[in-house]
């Protein structure tokens, strides 16, 4: 599409020392308005590219659709402001197999997300606890902390965008019995890159998706469990801190949450049952809470 990355120019400032202009690549950020049958449903701040993967997983997550067969078809069409003459690539249109049901008008409310924080103006915490058609609580599959461990930077080493911008999050999956990186998105927003993992999957028919790890570059967020439980994804793994809530969510719907991994060391959140510790050395006493964790954003 030739709009994920941008040049500007800038004044670089050295203090104590010089100033010079010049180029510096931009992520790109625009918006996506998300049709169904030609209903606005949403619209999002994102990084284009993967436009239908994108539109294909907020739609899992909202409980539209939950296998590949639901999943028509999607068309770019004119944008707001253009009489539908100029195709903008900023709406997207989908169209739903026939008999799925079409969104329930509440759910159609145009509601608004951005890069940073997802969906945001939803009424209640309760709103967005969508019942998913699978149950990660079942999936009975165990993965080795050393391989959660080494996660992050196989992820980090297929951020292209990211090595010329820096301001991109990624999202990836890996398949815990294989250890194959099954597929990597990146967006200037954390929920949209997990979108399009989860579309990727959908498109190909691979939901649920038992027996994966969900890594992710930044923090674990409510709206990121509630996705990667919608997805049937047994393990999310984040290499920042999660919320209270995220954390609770994972907690009832028995998900494997794990957060900070970082180097050899990882704290797991809820249900760690499912990774696998080799480690003759005694557990070390409880000290105080939360003491010796980085809480860096």
């Amino acid at each position: 599409m030739g709009r994920i990355t941008t040049k500007r120019s800038v004044l670089k400032v050295t203090v104590g020392g010089s100033t010079h202009r010049r180029p510096d690549t931009l992520a790109v950020e625009e918006p996506l308005e998300i049709r169904v049958a030609g209903t606005p449903l949403a619209v999002t701040m994102r990084t284009p590219g993967h436009d239908v993967e994108l539109a294909a997983g907020f739609l899992v997550s909202e409980a539209v659709i939950g296998v590949g067969g639901e999943f028509q078809s999607a068309i770019h069409c004119g944008g707001p402001g253009t009489g539908g003459v100029e195709n903008t690539y900023n709406v997207l249109d989908v169209s739903l197999a026939p008999g799925v049901a079409l969104p329930a008008p509440e759910l159609a409310r145009s509601f608004y997300t951005t890069s940073s924080c997802g969906v945001c103006g939803k009424a209640s915490i309760d709103a967005v606890e969508t019942v998913s058609r699978y149950d990660v609580s079942a999936d009975a599959i165990v993965v080795d902390a050393a391989d959660i461990a080494q996660y992050p930077d196989r992820l980090r080493e297929q951020q292209d965008v990211f090595d010329k911008t820096g301001g991109l999050h990624a999202a990836a999956l890996f398949d815990i019995a294989t250890g194959e990186l099954l597929v990597l998105r990146e967006d200037v927003g954390r929920h949209n890159a997990v979108d399009k993992v989860v579309g990727w999957a959908l498109l190909n028919d691979r939901l649920p998706l038992r027996g994966t790890v969900l890594q992710v570059s930044g923090r674990a967020s409510f709206e990121l469990v509630q996705k990667a439980v919608m997805a049937g994804i047994p393990v999310l793994s984040a290499v920042s801190a999660p919320s209270s809530l995220a954390a609770e969510l994972a907690e009832k719907s028995g998900l494997t949450l794990i957060g900070f991994v970082r180097g050899q060391t990882m704290n797991v959140y809820s249900h760690p049952h499912r990774v696998r510790v080799e480690s003759t050395a005694p557990t070390a006493a409880l000290v105080s809470e939360g003491a010796g964790d980085d809480q860096s954003q």
